[in-house]
């Protein structure tokens, strides 16, 4: 098949919704509405048009939590395992306030899989791709100073030109014929809405979009702006202000454009840069741009303010640097998942989730195998943690044109969401994809310069499992990212197959393609609480042993200069599709579900610091090193700086 580059339509805007003097925020989290459509029958509501009227009146509704998956909150395994559409709606009051002189807009963080929204039985707007927001303009559908109703029909199924892929078939089962879905990825394809929803106001002319660069001078710093707007008042007829403060509410900087200029640069003297933890005593450290949208004549129209960290990225054949400093990257994938909610956005679980990485001394997580919440990336910038932001291309397949226009639509709308967020060091543009295929070449090099097109600021890695020999994507990255399971998928059990193979292994990567290396997956299933002596796979001591063989290759490639990162797979054990191979899921994790430490956790743990200590000269927790005995306690100090010094 010849693909092409066809033009792929772009969302532009879509700014987290924030309140400001000129915006109003209200939130629509809640117990929505929710039926189940008939898997044999899955557009009879939308035949039927259910969006007319309340969900109530033509099925009978039980009560859903929204943000959340949909699939573990009932009993029901048929609710559990539906494949097809469901439906959501509520109704919600706008107030006469918000009638005159502005805009009032409707935003998901995201529904998985695809998404059809109807207010008031009105469309308002569709989307295909989860994991990513949308937004649209409901002013002319609503009705103020009265109850309004929004309906959602979501469909969760995945196929062969979907963003990720999966296949749909029939069974025959005990009744009748089952819909069945297949996918090759390993984690559980959670459904339904799975992060807030936010009703807000703008002016009639707004700021639709705020993009942020910068760079560092020695002890300067540099923000380059470029707003969008948008409404009935002419460019010409419009300028921007912008106010620069600091963390503690000083004003640093300021500037006021032209008339129909609406970019430019601020200068900040004695900048403090944005650094990733343990890399400074202040990390995550953020600026307020303030935008101020103004008519010519000085009038306020509009305000919005982005968190701005100051930093820089450089990277070479060998290296990747950020403020010029080498980065060593010791970190996790992870998945969004846990008991209950499933892939819905948790706050509590969020911030248990950084005190967890900060605890262990990691640096960074890449967003395996899509993007995360919005607001997991803004906790990312406040906590100083680096972020590879990854597509939801994964295990991708039977390349095709439809499928590769898709595939570079979801990396339109991440790097658009996520373009001004500091901790976005590197964008992945697949996890797994079968890269030995015919047309991968092709492929990857258009989802690869298309995504450089649309930043150039960062590199682009993609996290690849097939052979070195075999890959035909790696020349069109700029970090080559692998996954191996040597001790596990690869000679299982065998603790003494682990460190030279991967040493090898890492120098094909390095020696075919002359770019940095970092290792993106390797780990073990580990079943909490199972202790085997001698090690023996599943067991906690298993896991221990087969990440010590990793480290220990992973220290002889340090020396290489080339050898950048890594990353544990996984950060916690997490829900998969029902297979004999996986008992409750997925248990690769270094902490349970319930974010706990298995063993590993402190093993880890003592690593991630030591390599801290030595590359970023950071302090090391009092309580790494429980007392025993003195001469004990001194000899492991000892041990620790030879093996730093090493």
């Amino acid at each position: 098949m010849v693909l092409t580059e066809n033009e792929v339509t772009r969302v532009e805007g879509a700014l987290y919704p924030h309140e400001s003097e000129t915006r109003e925020v209200r939130n629509l989290d809640g117990i929505w509405n929710f039926v189940k459509s008939d898997e044999g029958n899955p557009t009879q509501g939308v035949r039927e048009q259910w969006y007319k009227d309340d969900l109530s009146k033509v099925k009978t509704v039980i009560p859903m939590p929204v943000p959340a998956s949909y699939n573990d909150i009932t009993t029901d395994p048929e609710i559990r395992d539906h494949v097809g559409t469901v439906w959501y709606d509520r109704t919600f009051f706008v107030p006469n306030s918000w009638r005159d002189n502005q805009r009032v807009w409707l935003r998901f963080g995201s529904v998985h899989y695809e998404a059809f929204v109807w207010i008031n039985g009105e469309t308002a707007v569709k989307h295909e791709i989860g994991h990513l927001p949308f937004e649209a303009d409901i002013t002319k559908f609503l009705k103020f100073g009265e109850q309004n109703r929004i309906t959602v029909l979501c469909d969760n199924a995945l196929i062969q030109t979907t963003i990720p892929q999966g296949k749909i078939s029939e069974a025959q089962r005990d009744k009748g014929i089952a819909i069945i879905q297949s996918y090759t990825f390993d984690f559980f394809n959670y459904a339904g809405i799975h992060r807030s929803v936010h009703l807000f106001t703008t002016p009639k002319t707004y700021i639709e979009d705020v993009k942020i660069t910068t760079d560092l001078k020695e002890s300067t710093g540099f923000i380059f702006y470029e707003v969008t707007s948008n409404g009935d008042i002419p460019l010409e007829e419009l300028r921007v202000r912008i106010q620069i403060k600091d963390k503690r509410g000083n004003l640093v900087g300021k500037q006021t454009t032209k008339a129909s200029e609406l970019k430019g640069v601020l200068n900040i003297e004695n900048v403090k840069p944005w650094w990733p933890y343990l890399m400074d005593p202040e990390p995550g450290y953020l600026y307020t741009t303030e935008v101020y949208l103004e008519g010519a004549n000085g009038k306020l129209i509009d305000v919005y303010r982005v968190k701005t960290g100051i930093r820089t990225l450089t990277w070479t054949e060998s290296s990747f640097l950020i403020n010029g400093k080498p980065v060593y990257f010791r970190g996790f994938g992870r998945h969004e998942d846990s008991d209950i909610r499933g892939k819905g956005l948790d706050y509590a679980l969020l911030t248990r989730d950084f005190n967890l990485l900060k605890w262990i001394g990691s640096n960074v997580y890449r967003t395996s195998h899509y993007p995360y919440s919005e607001e997991s990336m803004q906790f990312a910038d406040e906590q100083g943690i680096m972020i590879i932001d990854e597509c939801p291309s994964v295990d991708t397949e039977n390349f095709n044109q439809a499928l590769l226009d898709k595939h570079k639509s979801s990396l339109q709308q991440l790097v658009n969401r996520d373009k001004n967020h500091a901790c976005v060091v590197m964008w992945s543009i697949a996890n797994e994809p079968r890269t030995n295929q015919y047309n991968a070449d092709t492929y990857f090099g258009s989802v690869a310069n298309y995504t450089r097109d649309l930043d150039k600021t960062r590199p682009i890695t993609a996290a690849i499992a097939v052979p070195s020999k075999d890959d035909k994507a790696g020349r069109h990255l700029d970090i080559i990212s692998f996954n191996r399971y040597n001790g596990w998928y690869s000679n299982t059990g065998r603790l003494d197959m682990i460190t030279d193979h991967l040493v090898e292994e890492a120098i094909g990567w390095h020696k075919k393609y002359n770019r940095p290396v970092l290792m993106s997956e390797y780990g073990a299933d580990t079943v909490e609480g199972l202790h085997i002596l001698p090690s023996y796979v599943w067991s906690e001591e298993f896991q221990e042993n087969l990440f010590a063989k990793h480290f220990k290759a992973f220290d002889t490639l340090r020396k290489t200069g080339w050898f950048i990162g890594e990353f544990v797979w996984n950060f916690a054990d997490f829900k998969t599709a029902q297979t004999i191979t996986r008992v409750g899921g997925n248990k690769k994790g270094v902490f349970t579900r319930s974010r706990q430490p298995k063993s590993v956790a402190h093993l880890l743990r003592k690593r991630y610091f030591a390599i801290g200590k030595e590359v970023d000269s950071c302090r090391t927790p009092e309580d790494l090193f429980q007392y025993i005995a003195t001469s004990f306690n001194d000899v492991c100090i000892k041990a620790e700086n030879t093996a730093i010094s090493n």
